[in-house]
């Protein structure tokens, strides 16, 4: 009897200590299934000394962040009556999570602890218990107030859902306390929506060493060669763009690898191919550089990035620039400034903007100074405004306006109309030719990546037809500019070929 009481006492001790808590109460299933304690991996161990009010974590594939996160917030349901939330890519994802996680922790929990404070409701994915503690598992989450809330692949969420990504922000961010606690946590997926601001912000703060307030998201990152189980023994050669490739990572970076983390990363690529460095990104800035699923310029990006052809452009001055828009009406305009160097197209420079009418867009032109050779715009600029006297903005342009005391005016060459599909297919042939400024065109081209697909939620596949989002306007300058090129190097092929027949 003295020995139970001296146990029970030392229980009653322990369980006073959350961490001694989360590593030694609950119980998981391995990634082989076998049912085993959780025990905090560096990984896991790092992100709960560090959390902050709001944590954002950037990170490679199956490295058991979500199962630590429902694992910590079943804790503080039970120990703390705490409310929590846990909103995941898609429902029958909560579902697996509820069922799978945090159900299989509580339900293998000492019955000692589950009879001080049992569960009820469990059957619709919320655990509620006795002591006003609650925790809740869905696809969405508004109404109510939160303790903790953790959002799991946000980045998915932000590419194929995007309004469900800005019912989290608006609703279930605003659910939790600035005094609470939010995490999101998701492989990159394209540089673009919230995922890819909130962490740009975040990891510039973190370099930056900033004080961040209790609404400053802070910045985690886990690579896939900081885990020793990412590691075979080598077989064969590895290629020799690979071998370029852990060289540049050591010389920049400053991370050396060992020939077994070589060999698994080798390996991993064959099966993910154009994917590997999303989802098992080496550094932050690599992850970001794969677009997202359904994007339609996606391989044409990665051949970009692979070449070096986003960067600094050599100074070509003394050539004139082309511009091609697309023009909205109270709506966003854009902009695309283009040289011809050689057989290369240099994308020099972007511009967009909302809510403006046409003379701040040729006051934009203006204050630049390029040396224009032509102004290309959609079949729209010709439709005529409403009202019996109305022009057309081709005429408007034509006819100029009065910038700085002169009067500025713009000839507008008129794309030819086709398909969306055929401008696409445009786009996708001319990209591999094209080089961009980084800096002057960093939207634009964030904005051509993301350009894709719009998801079908009944059919759980991609629509043929395009997304209309903020990535819309761009994405339609630009593929003017392909249409535009392509048809100037037909009318030259004809030319060429009449001329050699005569």
């Amino acid at each position: 009897m003295a020995a139970k009481n001296q146990q029970f006492e030392e229980l009653k001790k322990n369980l006073k200590n959350r961490f001694w808590r989360l590593n030694n109460l609950y119980f998981i299933t391995n990634k082989n299934g076998k049912k085993v304690k959780f025990r905090m991996t560096p990984e896991q161990l790092e992100y709960f000394d560090g959390m902050h009010t709001r944590n954002i974590i950037l990170k490679a594939r199956q490295l058991g962040f979500t199962t630590e996160v429902c694992v910590i917030q079943l804790d503080a349901a039970l120990f703390e009556s705490a409310k929590c939330a846990l909103i995941a890519h898609t429902l029958p994802d909560a579902k697996r999570l509820f069922r799978e996680k945090v159900k299989y922790a509580y339900d293998n929990l000492p019955a000692i602890i589950k009879r001080a404070n049992p569960a009820k409701n469990d059957s619709v994915g919320e655990l509620v218990f006795d002591n006003g503690g609650s925790l809740y598992v869905s696809n969405s989450f508004r109404g109510g107030t939160l303790r903790y809330l953790h959002i799991s692949e946000f980045g998915k969420i932000c590419a194929k859902y995007p309004h469900k990504a800005r019912e989290i922000v608006t609703g279930a961010f605003e659910a939790v306390s600035s005094d609470c606690f939010t995490t999101i946590e998701s492989t990159a997926e394209g540089r673009a929506g919230y995922f890819y601001d909130y962490c740009q912000s975040a990891e510039k703060a973190q370099i930056q060493s900033k004080a961040l307030s209790n609404l400053d998201w802070k910045f985690f990152f886990f690579s896939w060669w900081k885990n020793p189980e990412y590691s075979i023994d080598p077989v064969g050669q590895l290629p020799q763009r690979l071998v370029d490739y852990f060289d540049e990572i050591a010389s920049k970076h400053g991370i050396h690898l060992n020939e077994r983390q070589k060999a698994w990363y080798y390996a991993k690529e064959k099966t993910l191919g154009d994917d590997m460095k999303r989802e098992y990104p080496s550094i932050p800035s690599e992850a970001f550089q794969q677009s997202v699923e359904g994007a339609y310029y996606a391989k044409q990006f990665r051949f970009l990035y692979e070449k070096k052809r986003i960067g600094t452009l050599p100074d070509n001055s003394h050539l004139p620039v082309h511009t091609y828009w697309d023009i909205g009406v109270g709506d966003s305009t854009s902009i695309w400034f283009i040289r011809e160097v050689g057989d290369e197209f240099h994308v020099i420079d972007h511009y967009s903007n909302s809510g403006e009418g046409l003379r701040h867009y040729m006051k934009v032109l203006k204050d630049k100074g390029y040396n224009y050779e032509s102004h290309n715009g959609p079949h729209d600029i010709e439709n005529r405004e409403f009202g019996s006297d109305a022009k057309s903005r081709k005429e408007l342009a034509r006819e100029g306006y009065e910038i700085d005391g002169q009067v500025y005016s713009i000839r507008f060459n008129v794309v030819p109309r086709v398909s969306i599909d055929e401008g696409i297919e445009a786009v996708r042939e001319i990209l591999p030719h094209c080089a961009f400024d980084e800096h002057k065109c960093s939207e634009g081209i964030t904005h051509l990546e993301a350009y894709r697909k719009e998801w079908d939620d009944k059919k759980g596949c991609w629509k043929d037809k395009p997304l209309h989002d903020y990535t819309s306007h761009d994405a339609d300058g630009f593929r003017y500019f392909a249409v535009s090129r392509r048809n100037v190097k037909a009318r030259t092929f004809k030319r060429k070929r009449i001329a050699g027949m005569a």
